[in-house]
């Protein structure tokens, strides 16, 4: 059984869209980040930073969301699914996962954690603006190489899709107006029936038992 430890509205929610686009079964286990389970002993023991998401498959714990994902599409996923069936396409996706993970998603995370995630005696308000100016140079470096038609690899939705959708639906959470035509590749991501029962069964796994 692969289990998933997970918090809504999380980088887990990349996992568990990933799961459910490849049709597996798992179980999705909710810890309570809010309330500091993640700080407990039972949860260190699977991440030492007490954070989400962590994917646990048999023998192997993992860690980091976009790692998480690319391992669930390299072993369970059909060959030209998530993951080309080429060896130069699957480098073009994980170019895509870098340039997601590492540029525009960080100047988000750092808008995040300067407004409610760091503790309130360690945000600095003054690195907003900044922290929204890098994130418009990440979209702009993004413009240049995919304008938002088709998709970025190959014909059909992969793995870059997801985590580039799912990063940009972040961004408009944060009130960043997206060119139009990324805004309709965004919105076409979002559609996708997988990523609806991913959210679902993360806020089930939340409820009260």
């Amino acid at each position: 059984m692969i289990t998933l430890y997970s918090f809504p509205a999380s980088r887990s929610l990349r996992v568990a869209w990933t799961l459910e686009e490849l049709g597996l079964d798992y179980a999705c286990q909710h810890v309570n980040l809010a309330a500091g389970v993640g700080r407990e002993g039972a949860h260190l023991a699977r991440h030492p930073d007490g954070k989400v998401p962590v994917l646990v498959d048999g023998d192997l714990t993992l860690f980091e969301s976009a790692a998480i994902c690319r391992y669930l599409a390299e072993r369970y996923g059909e060959p030209g699914g998530l993951l080309p069936a080429s060896l130069e396409d699957r480098a073009r996706v994980d170019q895509w996962l870098f340039f997601t993970t590492g540029e525009l998603e960080q100047a988000l995370w750092t808008q995040a954690k300067h407004k409610f995630a760091l503790p309130r005696e360690r945000r600095v308000p003054a690195v907003l603006p900044t922290a929204a100016w890098e994130f418009q140079q990440a979209l702009e470096a993004l413009g240049r190489r995919f304008e938002g038609e088709g998709w970025l690899v190959g014909d059909h939705f992969t793995l870059a899709d997801l985590l580039l959708g799912h990063t940009l639906s972040w961004a408009v959470q944060f009130k960043t107006r997206l060119p139009v035509a990324l805004e309709a590749y965004r919105q076409r991501c979002a559609s996708r029936p997988a990523l609806a029962r991913a959210v679902a069964r993360e806020r089930a796994a939340a409820e009260p038992a």
